[in-house]
């Protein structure tokens, strides 16, 4: 007969609430035990009714920290998400007897979230959307926002559409001051659903070919600048970003690249 860590037990149907989709800065919520369950290769997966963990996505890394009950501790060590359902990967500090695999399911758990992590990848994600701001601003309205890299290891944006070469470092000194102008002067960010029709508006006029027109998408909204559909977790306010500097900005291929650094 298999055991419970054998059997993989079937996915839940309905997706997982994410918290931090109505708070991107609370740090601890509470959450009911939809299945545990080990997969090969040994590690335990935590399937929640509601998570406040940011699972890996969008650009940006996943949370970590711990999910209690009593008698046990998981220490979640990776996030993922597939179907609308969020996967909290690690492993068990402790687990008191009879437990299984620590916890059971439909039982009531806490969850809080490694505060140092969870500020600086939202720092260095706001930091990455701060810089469509001021591509904008600096006179660069034609290039448009691709794929975003928002982890600590050489965070950048890259964009369609090129910098003429004899440009790159006055650009790239325009980048830098605009941001430093942002940042100093501040202003709250928001994140909210929206219908799409009011989704669109807020963010002057449109959305990306790939949103339903069906769906309510997630905004993100930098003070009175057009915000952008964003599931990932920002600072409360431009000014917690504290620096941003432009480290590289390389031209290849009708793409152009902008790396960045924040300060500690």
């Amino acid at each position: 007969m298999a055991t419970e860590a054998e059997t993989a037990p079937a996915r839940p149907a309905d997706p997982t609430r994410l918290v931090y989709f109505d708070d991107m800065w609370t740090l601890r919520s509470a959450a009911t035990v939809l299945a545990v369950h080990q997969e090969e290769g040994g590690r335990v997966a935590v399937v929640l009714d509601a998570t406040v963990f940011h699972p890996q996505g969008g650009g940006q890394p996943a949370d970590t920290g711990a999910i209690s009950a009593a008698g046990a501790r998981f220490l979640v060590e990776d996030v993922r998400a597939k179907d609308g359902v969020v996967f909290h990967y690690g492993r068990f500090e402790s687990a008191g007897e009879g437990c299984g695999l620590g916890f059971k399911e439909g039982e009531s758990v806490s969850l809080e979230v490694d505060a140092e992590r969870r500020s600086l990848n939202s720092r260095l994600h706001s930091a990455g959307h701060l810089l469509d701001i001021c591509v904008s601003n600096v006179g660069l309205s034609h290039l448009q926002p691709g794929k975003g890299y928002h982890f600590p290891d050489g965070p950048f944006v890259e964009y369609k559409g090129v910098i003429p070469q004899d440009q790159i470092q006055d650009k790239k000194n325009e980048l830098e001051r605009e941001a430093k102008k942002l940042i100093s002067e501040g202003a709250k960010v928001l994140a909210s659903v929206f219908p799409y029709e009011e989704a669109a508006k807020l963010c002057g006029g449109s959305l990306p070919n790939y949103i339903s027109k069906d769906s309510n998408p997630r905004i993100i909204k930098f003070g009175e600048y057009p915000g952008g559909p964003c599931g990932g977790t920002h600072v409360a306010d431009i000014s917690i970003i504290n620096s941003l500097k432009v480290t590289n900005i390389r031209v290849k291929k009708g793409l152009t690249k902008v790396s960045y650094s924040i300060s500690p």
